[in-house]
């Protein structure tokens, strides 16, 4: 079974994550899917713009812990001391890269967001070109606490710098209409709505010749590239090899083998744990 679907509806591709079963969550297969998909949507002339969305509760609920935190994926993540950091930088740069695709694709994206779009998720929907949200769906990069900095640091170019470190300094998670005032998002809408705003979308742009469409992309692109959009993802991308393989990051996978991702992922979201000694948190701290 495909973990990303592709379906060709007249101008529109759609693009579909497809691990319902675990909230989309990524694993290995999952960005490799992702880029091969917007690869042949990009390829086929009868193709003005693509859709991008998630089966079952949400749209993306991040790097799948069970599989990484849990057992250690292939990617390894989390490696033995001593940690080799070129191995780990090599996984995720190219889990990086096949995000950027969405970015980097000649044709428009659109990311419609139900539910969540958490952590890598977040990573995911930020690299469209346009992303709609039900106004009650769920946006944010918990792992900002400890275990992640986000590879694509989108949140920067999006929000700018304040705003982006509102959301990173906190991990907070917000709203699909708050992330819409904000201007982290294009718009939101009430859930009933969402495909309906999606649709009206994606119609109204597969009207503009395909090379317009990429013209326009290309020019607005180039102005956030030329700000150091590549220079800033290698950095976060190696930042994002140091919270794993951190004190607190260590500590934050020897909690996980102990009592599950769930409740390690709770305690952090919370503020209830001290990464540094890996004991509750005094209530005072909270």
């Amino acid at each position: 079974m495909p973990v990303v679907l592709y379906e060709k509806d007249g101008r529109i591709a759609r693009i579909t994550l497809n691990r319902p079963e675990v909230m989309n969550a990524i694993n290995d297969e999952l960005p490799v899917q992702l880029s091969d998909a917007l690869a042949q949507a990009d390829e086929d002339p009868d193709i003005h713009v693509m859709v991008l969305a998630g089966n079952g509760s949400g749209f993306c609920a991040g790097y799948d812990l069970a599989y990484y935190a849990e057992g250690n994926g292939a990617g390894e993540v989390t490696q033995s001391m001593p940690w080799d950091p070129i191995k780990d930088y090599s996984f995720m740069w190219r889990n990086t890269q096949h995000f950027m695709s969405l970015w980097r694709a000649m044709k428009p994206v659109i990311c419609k967001v139900h539910g969540f779009a958490v952590a890598g998720g977040s990573d995911i929907a930020l690299c469209a070109d346009l992303t709609i949200m039900a106004e009650d769906a769920q946006i944010g990069y918990m792992p900002a606490r400890v275990w992640g900095c986000p590879t694509t640091a989108m949140w920067v170019y999006r929000l700018g710098a304040e705003k982006a470190k509102r959301m990173l300094f906190t991990g907070d998670k917000i709203t699909g209409r708050e992330a819409a005032d904000l201007g982290l998002i294009l718009d939101a809408v009430p859930s009933d709505q969402l495909d309906d705003a999606v649709e009206a979308m994606a119609s109204r742009m597969a009207s503009v010749p395909v090379n317009q469409l990429a013209m326009q992309k290309m020019v607005i692109n180039q102005a956030i590239e030329q700000m150091g959009m590549m220079q800033t993802q290698r950095l976060a991308t190696v930042f994002d090899g140091i919270t794993r393989h951190s004190p607190e990051g260590i500590n934050f996978k020897t909690r996980t083998e102990e009592v599950g991702w769930k409740q390690t992922v709770a305690e952090r979201d919370q503020g209830t744990w001290d990464w540094t000694t890996n004991q509750e948190l005094p209530k005072r701290y909270r």
